[in-house]
Order: structure tokens, then C-alpha cells, then sequence
């Protein structure tokens, strides 16, 4: 049963990329009528809302948009940074809704960034340590080592979900201000750039629940060996 949900998710979740990076190279080639690029869109979202500590730089790699709390930075892939569409102006957008969270102390954006640490040393850990877990579990029946990988494997999983309510802020906040700065003129713009974001949420939904589907797949071995 496990198998077929996983491979069901796998699924789901190649679907879901391949709509994504679809919608994306769609509104990449539709035009914005204001004219500004993703850069400007960025810079003009973070003077609005008075942050004026946030650094906007362009990083290599496609898909790369991110924003770093720890430096204050919006860090935008090059067809964003320098693209005047409908796309470069959402994720411009979203990425600067991160600014905002940041700056307005959003209280999911701080549980996520406290996170941080030890979410990136237990997702570097969690594989070999789950397999060894379950090899001593198999020749020896000790469950010491599971149990720590399935602990981190948690960790893991529950920061997948608290990024999901700071994802969806970040885009609610892009398409408010979007539209009401009006660098979204028309509704057509307006509608791709909600549908942009749409999808690029869930990629983060489908990460999270194969998360879940594999913490409920080593929980079982564990608790299921020790019964």
C-alpha cells in the first residue's frame, strides 16, 4: 500500500512540476505593460511597504529565487531580475512578500527561520541514518538508530508543512500589492500571475505530503518492529 501511494505522489508531484515550469515559460512570454522589470518590481514593492534594508541582487541558475532572512537579500534568478512579464513581476513579488513577513515579524516565517539549523543538519543525516537504523533493526533488533532517523526524518517533515502557510502569505501579499500598485494594469495580467503563484504553491504541497508519506512509511517499520 505504501509503495502505491509513494508511487501515486511521485506522480502527482511530476505532474505538478511539469505544470508549473509550463505556466511559467507561459507568463514568461506575456508581455507586462507596465513595462518594469522584475528588479524594478521588487525594489518599488520593498519602498512601498518602507523596507529599506533589503538588497536585491540577481544569482545564477533558472528557478533560483529565493530570500535570504539572514542577509536581508531578494536573491532573483537572471530571467527574473532583468524580465518584464507577468512571471518576472509574481515571483519578484512573492520573494519581496518575504521581505515584508520578515520585517512585519510574521510569526510561521520566525518558526521557520529558527528551524533552519538543525533542519539542514538533519536532512543531510536523515538517509544513511535510516538505512543503518533499519539494517541493526533487521540483523540485530535494535531500534536505537531508527528511532533517531525517524526523530529527524520529522523534523524534516514539519518544516515542509510550516512552509506551506509562509508560501501562501508571501503570494497573497505579491498579488494584493500587485494589484494594488497597479503594476498588474489588466486583469488578464493580474489572472496569470495568480496562476503562476498557484502552481509554484504546490510543488511546496506535494513536497510536503511525500514528506509525510515517508515519515508514516519508517514510523510503521519502527513501531511496527518493535511491537
Amino acid at each position: 500500500m505504501y509503495w502505491i501511494i509513494f508511487i501515486g505522489i511521485m506522480l502527482v508531484s511530476w505532474i505538478v512540476q511539469f505544470r508549473f515550469k509550463s505556466k511559467f515559460k507561459k507568463y514568461s512570454e506575456m508581455p507586462l505593460s507596465s513595462g518594469l522589470s522584475g528588479a524594478e518590481i521588487a525594489q518599488k514593492m520593498l519602498n512601498d511597504n518602507g523596507i529599506n534594508d533589503v538588497q536585491i541582487i540577481s544569482v545564477e541558475g533558472q528557478l533560483t529565487d529565493h530570500y535570504n532572512p539572514a542577509n536581508r537579500t531578494v536573491n532573483l534568478s537572471p530571467e527574473v531580475y532583468h524580465g518584464r512579464s507577468v512571471a518576472a513581476a509574481a515571483v519578484s513579488a512573492h520573494e519581496c512578500g518575504h521581505a515584508v513577513q520578515h520585517a512585519t515579524a510574521y510569526s510561521w516565517l520566525q518558526f521557520r527561520s529558527a528551524m533552519v539549523p538543525i533542519v539542514s543538519v538533519a536532512s543531510r543525516l536523515t538517509s544513511w541514518v535510516l538505512l543503518i537504523g533499519v539494517m541493526m533493526m533487521a540483523f540485530s533488533g535494535s531500534y536505537i538508530v531508527l528511532a533517531v532517523g525517524v526523530g529527524a526524518l520529522f523534523l524534516t517533515t514539519l518544516f515542509s508543512f510550516i512552509t506551506l502557510p509562509v508560501e501562501f502569505d508571501a503570494s497573497a501579499r505579491a498579488l494584493a500589492w500587485l494589484d494594488r500598485s497597479g503594476v498588474t494594469h489588466s486583469t488578464a495580467e493580474h489572472d496569470g500571475a495568480k496562476d503562476a503563484l498557484k502552481w509554484a504553491a504546490m510543488t511546496y504541497v506535494v513536497a510536503a505530503l511525500s514528506a509525510l508519506v515517508t515519515l508514516l512509511y519508517y514510523a510503521s517499520i519502527l513501531f511496527g518492529r518493535r511491537d
